[in-house]
């Protein structure tokens, strides 16, 4: 079967002085072609490239889902811990408000509990819509977890008189609230 240059030449639809020029130009890239080398038309290249932004999105939604594994892991770990060593507010009389979401909220402890919460012996978390006492070991850890769940823990300090305090000699009564 004669090839399709010979049959345009039969036809003719082609003259040979401009056959003999593309063979000619053919045969040059070739040459110029390092040996070993093999020549990639663009389809393969497209291919090539298509395949390689498949696989970068492929890592992404990956790396996403992962990501969202470990927030939900995360989140499960601080439901346990609330779960475990919440304390019973059952007989709370005394409200503490606080602030969270640029919002006052109220909660009812007992008297040693807002004293232990002033105090940063105990803390506020935020966990299923609910507001849970618990102990500040246990706030810590839900904390290192995840900053926002914790919503009151404050600092423990020593001693809040210092040596040059104008009030030092002053008590304040028992029985006054704020």
């Amino acid at each position: 079967m004669p090839s399709l240059q010979d049959q345009l030449l039969k036809a003719g639809l082609a003259d040979e002085k401009k056959a003999k020029a593309i063979r000619t130009e053919k045969r040059k890239k070739r040459k110029a072609q390092p040996k070993g080398a093999v020549q990639e038309n663009e389809a393969e290249i497209r291919a090539r490239k298509a395949r390689e932004e498949k696989a970068e999105r492929d890592r992404e939604l990956n790396r996403q889902r992962q990501q969202e594994a470990n927030k939900k892991a995360i989140q499960a770990q601080i439901r346990q811990l609330v779960s475990t060593n919440r304390l019973d507010r059952s007989r709370g009389e005394t409200s503490y408000q606080f602030v969270h979401d640029k919002k006052i909220k109220k909660i009812f402890v007992d008297d040693t509990m807002v004293d232990q919460l002033s105090r940063g012996r105990l803390a506020i978390v935020f966990v299923n819509d609910n507001y849970e006492l618990v102990a500040e070991g246990v706030a810590r850890k839900i904390q290192e977890r995840d900053e926002s769940a914790v919503v009151v823990l404050h600092d423990r300090k020593t001693d809040d008189t210092g040596e040059d305090d104008p009030y030092a000699g002053y008590e304040i009564p028992d029985d006054l609230m704020w």
